[in-house]
């Protein structure tokens, strides 16, 4: 099935093979961008876990990972995490030991290692050049190859779901129309609706009937980037195509609001929506 999936991206002219690798290992704390980090910046620790970075093996070298698990046998339930605009630093890490503290395989892939290095930038101006560089179809097998890597990890890969934030929020959408193994998605603040183009061909909306698992949306009612009407297009485009989505709002919130390391955390909605993304996973055969 991967194969195939591959196969496609190929077709799209996603020729992965003739790019080198920008990032080889994993940002050590924070991204520059986002530094100096809040004081309501949340710390979980490792004890009782396997965490650490690893290598994932791709069709065209080696990406760069950070993978959480429980110490044992398992197997354990499969959680892909997907990063912010930002890449996989601190906070991302932290989310997968979060999960892992439920008792799932976390893993989170530097979707961005051959495009480049954000951690290292200090100008958000300069990150979103990058990240614009990289091929939707790049990162569904880069996911594809994560979910390999975790069923060879004790990771019991029919216990399949995704999260991700901001810009990670889109590809959850994405890859539940992508992957028919996924079982549930949760996409935080995640966009809906943009213009195509050769690298980003479809939107959300535009795979609305796509979708192989159900998602739950967590999105703010202040987000600046992601207006109302495009929530509302998603629901309709869902409700028309017989899927099942549900997507929360929270009035007077901001983008990003579950970054407890930024100044748009906002703890009340952050809490609320990490209950629910545990209720969906385990309504829907994750957790």
């Amino acid at each position: 099935m991967h194969d195939e999936r591959t196969a496609a991206a190929t077709e799209t002219g996603m020729d992965f093979s003739r790019r080198g690798f920008v990032v080889t290992s994993l940002a050590t704390g924070f991204a520059l961008a986002v530094q100096p980090v809040s004081a309501q910046t949340i710390t979980t620790d490792s004890d009782g876990l396997i965490a650490g970075e690893v290598k994932i093996p791709t069709k065209d070298g080696q990406i760069p990972a950070y993978r959480a698990q429980p110490k044992g046998d398992g197997p354990f339930p499969v959680v892909l995490v997907v990063q912010e605009i930002f890449g996989v630093h601190e906070h991302i890490k932290d989310v997968c030991r979060r999960f892992a503290k439920l008792g799932a395989l976390a893993i989170a892939p530097e979707l961005y290692a051959r495009q480049g290095d954000v951690s290292k930038l200090t100008d958000f101006g300069a990150i979103r050049p990058i990240v614009a560089k990289v091929p939707d179809a790049q990162v569904m097998s880069d996911l594809d190859a994560a979910v390999d890597f975790a069923k060879g990890s004790k990771g019991d890969v029919s216990k399949l779901g995704i999260t991700g934030f901001c810009w990670g929020g889109r590809i959850v959408w994405l890859y539940s129309a992508h992957n028919p193994a996924v079982k549930a998605g949760v996409a935080w603040y995640g966009r809906l609706v943009g213009e195509p183009d050769e690298l980003h061909p479809k939107s959300p909306v535009d795979l609305a009937d796509k979708l192989n698992a159900p998602i739950l949306g967590l999105y703010g009612g202040a987000d600046a980037g992601i207006p109302i009407e495009s929530i509302e297009k998603m629901r309709e485009a869902v409700k028309a195509a017989g899927k099942t989505a549900e997507i929360h709002v929270y009035p007077d919130t901001p983008h990003a609001f579950h970054a407890d390391y930024r100044p748009s955390y906002r703890k009340e909605q952050a809490e609320d929506g990490w209950k629910r993304l545990q209720d969906w996973f385990k309504k829907h055969g994750v957790l």
